[in-house]
């Protein structure tokens, strides 16, 4: 059995056509559309600094993870090898592990964890390892499964959507779905619809999956801080800002954190 470090290619190849722009990259634009991870990860991380210090200092990991995955993702897209698309699909599955453990209502819990969330995290932790080995065994089905978990997350939404009279909290769901639809949307169509595409000479989908999904993070970010401060910061409100501006009608968003004061 060959050893997954030594060059085996791997069985996903998206639309784009191979080594048509360089010799050295396979996929030339959907490996430098991931640079919107190395912009969007640490600003994030510098904008949800006050919160973080507040919150979980988690939060600085999952920021980190989401930078491993444009790496790992940019990795995979230059070689098209086994072990690129194996080290892009394990970093999603820890960035997703990380986001289930920070901000995950105890509502949703198991039932048999009670709302223990130190025990709630070890389950994801053993989950993750888990399925970071199973991984191996059909590795081309991976991609599928890990954004199947995305109904669990739009579950988790639509049921906080429904409790909710926040009209900040509400249109922050409202745009990261829509966001998350267009990106799914593309993903799909330059898996399933490629000789279309081809026809018309347009190979550029899964580049502008990467660009929509690294957008879609802030804002889901966002939001599950916004659900989670309704079950874990008593006593604080979060308020949502936009950087740059609050004023411009688009920006990154984020969240500042103040303590309620009782008169």
């Amino acid at each position: 059995m060959p050893s997954i470090f030594a060059y085996q290619s791997s069985e996903v190849d998206w639309c784009e056509s191979n080594f048509q722009h360089s010799e050295l990259v396979a996929e030339f634009y959907n490996t430098f559309s991931n640079v919107t991870f190395f912009i969007f990860g640490p600003l994030m991380m510098f904008l949800m600094h006050p919160y973080a210090q507040k919150r979980s200092r988690y939060v600085y990991i999952t920021c980190i993870l989401f930078m491993v995955v444009g790496l790992f993702s940019m990795y995979f897209h230059m070689t098209l090898s086994f072990l690129g698309q194996l080290l892009d699909e394990i970093a999603i599955l820890w960035l997703l592990a990380s986001g289930y453990s920070i901000w995950m209502p105890r509502c949703y819990f198991p039932t048999f964890l009670g709302e223990n969330r130190p025990q709630f995290i070890c389950l994801v932790v053993i989950t993750t390892v888990v399925s970071t080995f199973l991984s191996f065994l059909r590795p081309v089905i991976n991609a599928y499964a890990l954004n199947s978990i995305a109904v669990h997350i739009l579950y988790i939404v639509f049921q906080e959507y429904k409790k909710t009279s926040n009209k900040e909290l509400r249109h922050i769901m409202e745009v990261s779905v829509v966001l998350w639809a267009f990106a799914l949307t593309s993903w799909i169509s330059d898996r399933l619809l490629c000789s279309f595409w081809q026809q018309i000479n347009f190979f550029y989908l899964h580049s502008i999956w990467h660009v929509l999904i690294s957008i879609t993070f802030p804002y889901g970010m966002v939001t599950m801080a916004l659900v989670d401060a309704r079950y874990e910061m008593p006593g604080q409100t979060l308020i949502v800002r936009y950087w740059p501006r609050d004023t411009w009608p688009v920006g990154l968003p984020y969240v500042e954190v103040r303590d309620d004061k009782n008169c």
